[in-house]
C-alpha cells in the first residue's frame, strides 16, 4: 500500500477478533512508532506493549473502576465525559477487547512529550492500516495519568517514575476481516492559503 493511501484510508477500529497477530507484524507497527520524528531527535517516547489477555482484563477493570468514581460537569471534555458515563455500565471496556494495547509515555516536564508521542501514535496507526490491522488511539490512560492506582499498575510493567502517560493504541485484526478503509468526508480542518 502506498503511503498516501495508507494515510487517506486509515480509520479507527473498535471491534476486534481475539486472534493475536504474528509478533513480527506487531514489531513492524512498533518500529514505525519508534521512527517517528521527535524534538531535537530526542527519542524519549516509551512504548509498553501489553499482549497478555489477563493483564488487559485487569487493566480494563481498573480503568472502569477509576472512571466510575469520577463525576462530570458541563465543562468536562465530551470524550472524557462519555468514558466516565460509560464506565458506570456493565459493558464498558475502554480498549474494545483488542488483543494488543500499546501504552505510550514520555518524560514529565519535556515540552515536546505530547507532540513526539502523537507523531509515534500516528505512524503506528498508518503502519497498522498498511499491514491490514485495525487500530484506534485510546486516551483513557492519558486522562488518568495522575491517578495513583493506574500509575502503580503501569509502573509494575515498566512505566518510569519520571514518565507521563501520553496516549495508547489498540491493535488487532478487525472483526470484519480487513480494516474499514472508506475515507470519511472532511467537514473541518480548514485550509487557508496565503500567496
Amino acid at each position: 500500500m502506498e503511503a498516501i493511501d495508507a494515510i487517506m484510508t486509515r480509520r479507527s477500529t473498535r471491534k476486534y477478533k481475539a486472534e493475536m497477530p504474528e509478533k513480527d507484524i506487531i514489531e513492524k507497527v512498533i518500529e514505525a512508532g519508534r521512527y517517528a520524528p521527535s524534538g531535537s531527535n530526542s527519542q524519549k517516547t516509551h512504548f509498553i506493549v501489553f499482549t497478555e489477555k489477563n493483564l488487559l482484563t485487569k487493566m480494563a477493570e481498573l480503568v472502569k473502576g477509576e472512571f466510575s468514581k469520577m463525576e462530570t460537569g458541563a465543562d468536562t471534555y465530551v470524550s472524557l465525559r462519555n468514558s466516565i458515563n460509560a464506565s458506570k455500565t456493565t459493558s464498558y471496556v475502554f480498549h474494545y477487547n483488542a488483543p494488543i494495547f500499546i501504552v505510550v509515555a514520555n518524560k514529565k516536564g519535556y515540552g515536546n512529550a505530547m507532540a513526539d508521542s502523537s507523531c509515534a501514535l500516528e505512524n503506528m496507526m498508518i503502519a497498522a492500516n498498511a499491514l491490514d490491522l485495525g487500530s484506534c488511539w485510546i486516551n483513557q490512560l492519558h486522562w488518568l495519568d495522575e491517578n495513583e492506582n493506574i500509575r502503580a499498575f503501569l509502573k509494575e510493567y515498566g512505566l518510569g517514575e519520571d514518565e507521563t502517560i501520553t496516549g495508547g493504541l489498540i491493535l488487532g485484526y478487525p472483526e470484519a476481516g480487513l480494516p474499514d478503509r472508506k475515507p470519511l468526508e472532511r467537514k473541518g480542518n480548514p485550509v487557508t492559503w496565503v500567496e
